[in-house]
């Protein structure tokens, strides 16, 4: 087109020039979980090596306390020794742990569909987290959680692409009775998402009935550990340097049922450990590295993540800091270490401590999210949804932290370099033709490639967004969020199981 053409003529073209870029949005997310990370090495290499070198002299020459009888005998057995009292473990006995370790494995679902390997430099995002409070949707003010909101979260997160696996994400603090609450959370996460899911176990006498519920709902004794799609959120190391007997013993009964283990090593900086971050993760290595022994002790390989999640302390007060810069660097480190080991990573991100749906949540989220993510971790826990330093969950934050997330796996991905992205010919068409690249077929490839479209950040003209009424994102991200939860009503158990279920176990949802 000229600039001789009528204006009318001009206008047309670039409504149809328009009209054909949206018509290209891509139903298929150009940039899906999974994608590969380990762009971001906040560590040397040296760094790295000091720390593990580091740790292995922690476990060879300090050891761990109150190791229960059942786990020291054992790791005796396998070559550990006693030093005043404490389980040490020689850096040979721990090298050849890790050597023989599960490097990589299926989380299952019980949709096949939404199954993914663990391993490798693979980045998903999910859920964790035991929040006691709901920022509720309609007063914005935080309550106690219910069962009720354990069952909406569930159900809510069902729908996001980028929740990779969900983890009860609060604490049905209306259920006093301990044995009702781990049944009733096992049972939410049932009816509400085919997703890969976690939990965790009070006492190692909740696991076998709750595993029997599993079966039930699959279909038979036995067919949990065919395919095992719910893994154990346990911490069996309490910081500083000693086991947690009742920890222990849950892990024991799991591994009896097939249960695959998240290992959570959970210190807190200057308060249980160093308030280095080198020393810290020095610390937290060597303790994530005792659970790993105290699994492979009992069965080599036996699948694990293993999760080592520095936290932080605001040093000035005591308190938790779930966001800043410090907690996203040392997850990110924490990533970076067990890569190096070739183990299953779990670390935490976007634990933000802000209390409401606001620029504070949304800069604390990002940051951590992007380091957890470029640094490679293959489980990124806290991704979604949590509030106020983990005492709060939030509806909104749910669907906003989804689109987040689409947003850190475009950057994960990168950029390819191939013939066909270098563009030559269509730089060649444009500067030889109308002098732009709208509407045309190598930008059309691209918009379908390249790009991910955010559904609800606002992308408007100040005139067109004043014209919409002024929305603000957290109004757009309750009205999403009500929209599912009035839309989705999930119910993935059969009425036969649903029955069985409830005539063995006191169902409260």
């Amino acid at each position: 087109m000229t600039r001789d053409e009528p204006r009318g003529l001009r206008r047309a073209g670039r409504k149809a020039r328009v009209a054909s870029r949206a018509a290209a949005v891509p139903e298929v997310n150009p940039c899906p979980p999974g994608q590969r990370g380990g762009q971001y090495r906040p560590l040397t290499d040296a760094g790295v090596r000091a720390i593990y070198d580091t740790a292995l002299r922690l476990l060879n020459e300090l050891g761990m306390g109150e190791a229960p009888a059942v786990l020291a005998n054992r790791c005796i057995e396998k070559g550990a020794y006693l030093r005043d009292g404490r389980l040490c473990f020689p850096r040979a006995m721990v090298e050849d742990i890790v050597a023989g370790a599960a490097k990589s494995f299926v989380f299952h679902a019980r949709d096949p569909n939404r199954s993914f390997e663990l391993g490798g430099d693979r980045v998903h995002y999910g859920t964790g987290g035991a929040a006691v409070l709901t920022l509720d949707l309609d007063t914005g003010r935080y309550r106690p959680s219910t069962l009720r909101d354990l069952y909406d979260f569930t159900r809510l997160q069902d729908t996001l692409a980028n929740v990779s696996w969900f983890t009860r994400c609060c604490v049905a603090t209306d259920l006093p009775d301990n044995f009702d609450l781990d049944v009733n959370t096992a049972y939410a996460l049932l009816l509400g998402t085919t997703k890969p899911v976690a939990t965790s176990f009070t006492v190692a006498a909740h696991v076998d009935p709750i595993v029997d519920m599993f079966d039930i709902a699959l279909g038979g004794e036995g067919r949990f550990r065919e395919t095992p799609f719910c893994k154990a959120h346990i911490s069996p190391v309490i910081s500083p340097m000693r086991y947690g007997e009742d920890a222990v013993e849950v892990t024991l009964a799991c591994m009896k049922r097939g249960v695959p283990l998240s290992c959570i090593t959970a210190a807190q900086s200057g308060a249980t450990a160093p308030a280095t971050p080198a020393g810290f993760l020095a610390q937290s290595l060597a303790e994530t590295l005792a659970s790993l022994v105290m699994v492979n002790v009992f069965e080599p390989g036996y699948p694990m993540i293993f999760s080592n999640w520095p936290l932080v302390i605001d040093l000035r007060t005591g308190a938790f800091a779930g966001g800043g810069g410090e907690i996203s660097v040392m997850n990110a480190a924490s990533a970076q270490v067990s890569n190096f080991l070739g183990l299953p990573s779990g670390v935490a991100c976007s634990m933000s401590d802000a209390k409401a749906v606001d620029a504070q949540m949304g800069s604390e989220k990002a940051m951590s999210a992007l380091a957890a993510g470029l640094a490679g971790a293959n489980m990124i826990y806290e991704s979604s949804g949590m509030m106020a330093s983990l005492l709060g969950a939030s509806f909104e934050a749910f669907v906003l932290d989804d689109e987040m997330l689409g947003h850190v796996y475009r950057a994960i991905r990168g950029i390819e370099v191939d013939e066909e992205t270098l563009g030559y010919g269509a730089i060649r068409e444009a500067v030889l033709g109308e002098g732009h690249f709208l509407g045309g077929a190598h930008t059309l490839a691209a918009m379908q490639r390249d790009y991910f479209y955010p559904a609800l950040a606002d992308r408007d003209a100040p005139v067109t967004w004043d014209e919409k009424g002024a929305p603000d994102i957290r109004a757009r991200a309750r009205e999403k969020a009500r929209e599912i939860l009035a839309s989705h009503h999930p119910d993935y158990l059969s009425a036969t199981a649903d029955r069985a279920i409830r005539e063995r176990f006191n169902i409260l949802l």
